[in-house]
C-alpha cells in the first residue's frame, strides 16, 4: 500500500510539473511573440499523454484510487485555486491601480499555479515524513 501511495505522489507531482511547463510556455511565447515554446511544450505533453494511454501497465496504474485522488488534489492546487485567485487579484489591482501597469493575467495565473504546485509538493513531502516517522516508531 505504501508503494501505491508513493507512486501516486510521484505521478501527480510530475503531471503537475508538466502542466505548469505548458502554462509557462504560453507566457514565454507571448513575451517572445513566437509559438515555438508552446508547440514544444504541447508536443511533450501530448507524447506523455499518448504514452500513458497506450502503455497498458501505465494505464492500469493510473486507474488506481490513490492516484486519481492525488491527481485531483494536484488539479485543485494548480488549476482551480489559482484561477479564482488570479481573477480576484487582477480585479482588485485594476480597481486600485487602474489598468496603466498590470501584469498580464496569464503571468499572474502562472505565479499562483507555481506557488500552488509547490504547496502541493511540500504537503506530500510532509505527509511522507510524518508517515515514515509513525511507521518507524512502531
Amino acid at each position: 500500500m505504501q508503494n501505491v501511495r508513493r507512486y501516486a505522489d510521484f505521478i501527480a507531482s510530475i503531471e503537475g510539473l508538466v502542466w505548469l511547463g505548458l502554462a509557462w510556455s504560453i507566457s514565454i511565447s507571448m513575451h517572445q511573440q513566437s509559438t515555438e515554446p508552446t508547440l514544444a511544450a504541447l508536443f511533450v505533453t501530448g507524447a506523455l499523454v499518448l504514452f500513458s494511454w497506450g502503455h497498458r501497465p501505465m494505464r492500469y496504474l493510473l486507474r488506481r484510487y490513490h492516484i486519481r485522488k492525488r491527481r485531483t488534489d494536484m488539479w485543485i492546487h494548480t488549476l482551480a485555486l489559482p484561477l479564482l485567485l488570479a481573477m480576484f487579484f487582477h480585479i482588485m489591482l485594476e480597481a486600485l491601480l487602474g489598468s496603466a501597469w498590470l501584469p498580464p493575467k496569464m503571468l499572474l495565473f502562472n505565479l499562483l499555479a507555481s506557488a500552488g504546485w509547490m504547496t502541493f509538493v511540500m504537503t506530500l513531502f510532509i505527509k511522507f515524513v510524518i508517515h515514515s516517522v509513525k511507521t518507524s516508531s512502531k
